[in-house]
């Protein structure tokens, strides 16, 4: 493996040396020693995106996809080998990149302090290879194909976002002379192995997963990190530190997705935005939960494995794969387990995953429910933690509900099966009746609590409303399909 004297970045086209700094160093804090000051600290969770960055991608075939991350979470040995381009990196005061272009002369910068940012999660829409003009614009896409999801995660505390999204939406195509362009049909940079150490300290990338699973079993108090979208904040925010952290994004065994006859098993290294472009609509309510899920900011660099890994009981994710019974594959040197989900937490962020395991995949079982949904219940439609996230599966045969699985949020100290109302719902008839009565159970399951999001009684209204939203929404595309 690399030594921290090997660690190396390119950074708008310039191979830069990491040099000797703690491995919790974060990408953005490193990028302004060395003099690129665009990117911003605004609040140091990934949340408003005025450190975002572009980093050099696999795509979905053999070339390489821009895609915007937070560099305040990441940490800097994360990138030894890959390719970083920064706001100063796509244009010059005399030679302005289309981007920077429009922002200016559409006003879409006022303070400027969360400008940089803004340009490079728009240049990396800019560079997405399957935009196109979009014969239908909406209120998320506009008629270049821009899809305003890439901006979730930036927020202008000027509030300028009409000007923004005027620019965004004023982009053309990319030019295929464009140095960035060429750069997209020319493989990702491969992963390499590091080491970089720092006192009593170490960062640590595996090239393999028997090499990871061996450090995990000689060291129990190592941290396994993947898209580090949680552990990034506990670093920033709250000064946490660990004497060895594990990479696991870019290990080949965990980066996987198979569709068979029975099954979906998607590997945990995963992202969210990987996970969603390749299962291509295949996992309806999965495809309902991701544009929920956080900012695309974050799918970026969230991962299945480490969604689940952290154990949150606000987590979007847990509840969706409790409404289709996943299961989590857990690996060790000692060999591999399967467990289902709902067996898989046994309390506030803890589960039953050992210190020398990983998740390798999570198992989705075929076919899938008929009827699904999820609900997320927060004070923003985007970027924001849930007060209450429900997923909800059932399968209804000649008006009867054969089968029900409700996946819940916010209410326990763990993501939690909703059981009392699925044994309401299922073996009745699927009408406003019975559904009237199952919510009323539902607002009675888990032990919500008053908190800064919300109270426990509007958690259970909403509860109780979920279900009655299901069976409106189903009635309502029946009658549009009759």
């Amino acid at each position: 493996m690399a030594r921290s004297d090997a660690v190396a970045v390119t950074v708008n086209g310039r191979v830069r040396p990491v040099g000797d700094v703690p491995p919790h160093t974060t990408v953005l804090h490193w990028l302004r020693e060395i003099g690129l000051t665009g990117a911003k600290e605004g609040c140091a969770e990934g949340e408003c995106g005025a450190c975002s960055v572009m980093v050099a991608r696999p795509d979905d075939g053999d070339g390489t996809r821009w895609t915007a991350i937070n560099s305040c979470l990441v940490p800097v040995g994360s990138l030894d080998g890959q390719e970083v381009v920064t706001a100063e990196g796509l244009g010059t005061v005399d030679d302005l990149h289309p981007v920077q272009h429009e922002m200016a002369v559409r006003g879409g910068s006022q303070c400027g302090y969360c400008t940089p940012g803004f340009v490079c999660s728009m240049a990396a829409e800019y560079y997405r290879p399957d935009r196109s003009p979009a014969p239908e614009p909406d209120r998320e896409r506009g008629p270049n194909g821009f899809d305003l999801h890439a901006l979730s995660g930036n927020l202008c505390r000027c509030t300028g976002y009409r000007p923004i999204r005027d620019a965004a939406y004023a982009l053309g195509p990319a030019d295929a002379s464009d140095p960035l362009t060429r750069r997209t049909t020319e493989p990702a940079p491969l992963a390499v192995a590091t080491w970089q150490t720092y006192g009593d300290r170490a960062y640590v990338r595996p090239t393999d997963l028997q090499t990871a699973l061996g450090l995990l079993a000689d060291h129990p108090d190592a941290v396994p990190v993947a898209g580090c979208t949680d552990w990034g904040v506990e670093v920033s925010l709250r000064g946490a530190r660990a004497d060895l952290v594990v990479a696991l994004d870019r290990l080949p065994e965990l980066r996987e997705l198979h569709v068979s006859d029975d099954a979906v098993d998607i590997g945990a290294a995963l992202t969210l935005s990987e996970v969603g472009r390749g299962l291509a609509g295949r996992v309806p309510l999965l495809d309902e939960l991701f544009p929920q899920f956080a900012s695309l900011l974050i799918r970026n660099g969230a991962t299945i494995g480490g969604n689940l890994g952290t154990g949150s009981p606000i987590g979007d994710l847990p509840p969706a794969l409790l409404a289709l019974d996943a299961e989590v594959v857990l690996i060790s040197a000692a060999g591999e387990r399967t467990v289902a989900l709902a067996h898989y937490f046994t309390g506030y962020r803890e589960s039953v995953r050992r210190p020398d395991e990983l998740i390798r995949s999570v198992r989705i079982p075929l076919p899938l429910s008929e009827i699904t949904a999820f609900h997320k219940i927060a004070k923003r439609r985007f970027d924001d933690i849930s007060s209450v996230a429900v997923g909800l599966a059932l399968d209804v045969q000649d008006g009867v509900v054969r089968r029900a699985r409700i996946g819940l949020g916010g209410v326990a100290a763990t993501p939690i099966r909703a059981r009392a109302t699925e044994s309401a719902l299922e073996g009745r008839p699927w009408t406003a009746e019975t559904v009237r009565a199952a919510a009323e159970v539902m607002r009675t399951e888990g032990t919500p609590i008053d908190d800064q999001r919300a109270s426990a009684a509007y958690r259970q209204a909403m509860l109780r409303t979920a279900l009655l939203r299901l069976y409106a929404d189903h009635a309502a595309d029946e009658g549009r399909t009759a």
